[in-house]
């Protein structure tokens, strides 16, 4: 980088010198020039005043006298004759036009083919002892040129050392600018996975360098906080598995020794639940699994929400718990599968801790919900023991338990509601926790519609 850098600044440098002395040679040229001009036409208005006071052969021979401005002076009568010169001036008119008197004009540059001068003509019309003179002063321009040249061959000769000075001077201090993100990469890269607590010291200067350490520090966070919810989760899923699986064990090696043991009341009441239990928490690690790799809603189509709902209320009956119904036809775009994982979760946690009754209810909304775009809200509740403010947002953690009457005896294995925290995150939805009128625990459900179904309306 820092050599990037430093080839930049030579290459952006050097193009800007040359810009610079180029525009710098054109000014002073046209500067040198205008002066030059400017002391031609001078010299030209002295004569004509005096060419008309005292004639041609009057002139003072001053005013024909040339010097570093002035390079050669004409005076040519109407004929074209050459009737008064300074010394050294051709013998050949420099310029056929004739000027108007009173009249001055710029008669463009003579150049000889020897090289022996190259002026800028200014021409100016007088009268002398009562006939007209065209006067031409000639600006010479070979000290002009000599000026411009001898100046761009000093601009040229010091830009090497001017780019050398920028290329050395940006290399090191790009070094200098880069010595703290150094320091950083180091600290870095020797956190390993093993010891994602340390962190890299933020600098007080508030500036890029600060806000790229408090960056790695938010990463190291997250990275930490995946490593110990990864880990935990391992943890968990072998302590859930093992219990099934011991029991399981402990019968067949007891079946292996004594096989008149085994008999359609330990099948029953022991191995076949723990089969159960382990194969539901098999079935919801891989769908835990599938919404970490964003593969929980593949399979999208219209979904009667409404039907779910009937369908696990009837359920619930079934299994003698008390159930109330607001169900109005509401459907979503979504995955059949998963959103009916998400009903029966969420109508098992109710059952299991429902005293009398859990209300079943569910409706369409529009704009002032808070997806702020029309969808489906979905309220599941019970008058059960409620769950405490604290306790709402973590109960959403896999494998999380809040009571003792969320024990394994009862069948719970903590992840339910993790489940459904990712369908909903997969279907772009919102859930929340609230208490129920009356007492108990709410819990509200929103998924957005791609399309208007309100149409249907009767009430069940």
């Amino acid at each position: 980088m820092r050599t990037r850098a430093a080839v930049a600044a030579a290459v952006v440098v050097s193009v800007c010198l040359v810009v610079a002395v180029g525009v710098l040679l054109i000014v002073l040229n046209r500067s040198l020039t205008r002066t030059a001009e400017s002391g031609a036409a001078a010299r030209a208005a002295q004569i004509a005043d005096e060419a008309g006071r005292d004639g041609v052969e009057q002139l003072d021979p001053a005013l024909l006298a040339t010097d570093a401005q002035i390079g050669a002076i004409q005076l040519i009568d109407s004929d074209g004759r050459v009737v008064a010169a300074s010394n050294g001036a051709p013998a050949a008119t420099l310029s056929r036009q004739v000027v108007p008197v009173g009249q001055q004009v710029g008669l463009g540059r003579a150049e000889a083919k020897d090289e022996s001068f190259d002026l800028s003509l200014i021409g100016r019309g007088a009268v002398a002892a009562g006939e007209p003179v065209t006067i031409i002063v000639g600006a010479d321009r070979e000290p002009i040129e000599t000026t411009v040249r001898r100046i761009g061959a000093l601009l040229l000769a010091g830009a090497p050392l001017v780019v050398v000075l920028t290329v050395i001077g940006t290399y090191l201090l790009v070094g200098v600018a880069l010595r703290p993100v150094e320091s950083l990469r180091r600290r870095v890269s020797s956190i390993s996975s093993s010891d994602l607590d340390r962190r890299v010291a933020v600098p007080a200067t508030g500036d890029e360098v600060a806000q790229l350490a408090s960056t790695m520090n938010e990463m190291l966070d997250r990275l930490q906080a995946g490593q110990r919810a990864q880990r935990r989760f391992v943890s968990d899923a072998s302590h859930e598995l093992r219990s099934p699986l011991s029991t399981i064990t402990t019968a067949l090696e007891l079946a292996h020794g004594r096989p008149d043991l085994i008999d359609t009341a330990m099948v029953d009441d022991s191995l076949l639940p723990e089969a159960r239990r382990m194969t539901r928490l098999v079935e919801d690690l891989l769908v835990l699994a599938r919404s970490d790799e964003n593969a929980l809603a593949t399979h999208r189509g219209d979904v009667d929400i409404d039907d779910l709902l009937l369908a696990e209320a009837k359920r619930l009956r079934a299994a003698g718990i008390g159930v109330a119904t607001r169900i109005t036809a509401c459907r979503v775009r979504g995955d059949a599968s998963a959103l009916s994982r998400l009903v029966r979760n969420l109508a098992d946690n109710a059952g299991q801790h429902s005293q009398s009754v859990v209300e079943f209810s569910c409706t369409t909304v529009g704009f002032d919900s808070k997806l702020k775009k029309p969808g489906v809200r979905i309220t599941i509740s019970d008058d059960g023991p409620g769950i405490p403010v604290a306790d709402r947002d973590r109960i959403f953690e896999r494998f999380e338990r809040l009571d003792p009457t969320r024990t394994r005896a009862s069948g719970g294995t903590g992840l339910g509601l993790a489940i459904v925290a990712e369908i909903v995150r997969a279907h772009h939805g919102t859930v929340a926790i609230g208490d129920r009128a009356g007492g108990g625990a709410e819990f509200t459900v929103e998924l957005p519609s791609d399309e208007d179904h309100s149409a249907r309306s009767e009430q069940y």
